[in-house]
């Protein structure tokens, strides 16, 4: 069956940011992707789901070129991303969270928000260490912005703490706030549920949408925990073996019959 096109979700009008056009990823004879197409609108949370190896973190991994695509090609922000180096993702708008935290365990939470600010500097290394002109401007201007983050987070208590002192639950939100450091566009969040009880399931779909309404960023996330992507989506794409098996409404997607077999299993 062709996969499902199910229209309502978003205002027509707006812009896409992101555009995915038949993106195919092979590895040896194992097809990650194949032709893969969808669409996230500016300002919009996109949700995007399905069983474990379907897809999901591989097509994360082309948004933020860690893979190279077999086949199609990828739009953002009216650029072609496919032909945008690896080091240039960030400054483009792209910011990303991982399913596995990756901060630096030995540095405190205001540090680590800092090093998310690096792609929004000018001055190098030359021009620290000699102290040039805009160097202590440029820096005060990192830790303020760095300091607003981790309030928004919730962290302020902890912004002097070592991460490797925080609870997984936490080492998150400073992941997150890291991303955040970058003013993306477009933010990847990858599994951020992953490990979070229901209360703090709930405080991180209230997060989303502040990041959403606040930051006035376009998100769009991989995720297992269902409710928190039904409740928060606007539209949500579903994968299942490499393929898109719908995309539309929370409410169509949910109800459409090849999401429920992918998810449950077919009827015996």
């Amino acid at each position: 069956m062709a996969d499902a096109q199910v229209q309502g979700a978003g205002s027509p009008a707006s812009p896409r940011l992101l555009e995915v056009s038949e993106v195919s990823v092979r590895f040896g004879g194992i097809v990650a992707l194949d032709r893969v197409s969808f669409g996230v609108e500016s300002g919009q949370i996109a949700g995007l789901i399905g069983p474990n190896g379907a897809g999901k973190t591989t097509l994360f991994n082309c948004l933020s070129r860690l893979y190279e695509c077999d086949g199609g090609s990828i739009r953002f922000d009216g650029q072609a991303l496919l032909e945008q180096p690896r080091h240039r993702i960030a400054a483009l708008g792209i910011g990303r969270t991982f399913q596995n935290v990756a901060l630096f365990s030995k540095m405190s939470v205001l540090d680590n928000v800092m090093v998310g600010r690096h792609c929004r500097t000018s001055s190098g290394f030359f021009a620290n260490a000699l102290r040039l002109p805009g160097v202590a401007e440029e820096a005060r201007r990192t830790i303020e912005r760095a300091r607003e983050l981790v309030h928004f987070v919730g962290l302020d208590a902890l912004a002097e703490t070592p991460v490797a002192a925080l609870p997984f639950p936490m080492q998150k939100r400073v992941e997150l706030a890291r991303a955040l450091a970058s003013d993306p566009k477009l933010l990847l969040l990858d599994e951020p549920a992953a490990g979070l009880n229901h209360d703090e399931v709930g405080a991180l779909g209230r997060l989303i949408r502040d990041i959403r309404e606040r930051l006035r960023m376009t998100v769009l996330l991989v995720e297992h925990h269902m409710s928190l992507v039904m409740s928060i989506s606007d539209r949500v794409v579903a994968l299942n073996f490499g393929k898109k098996i719908a995309d539309g409404t929370p409410d169509a997607v949910r109800a459409h019959p090849e999401v429920i077999e992918a998810y449950l299993g077919a009827p015996t």
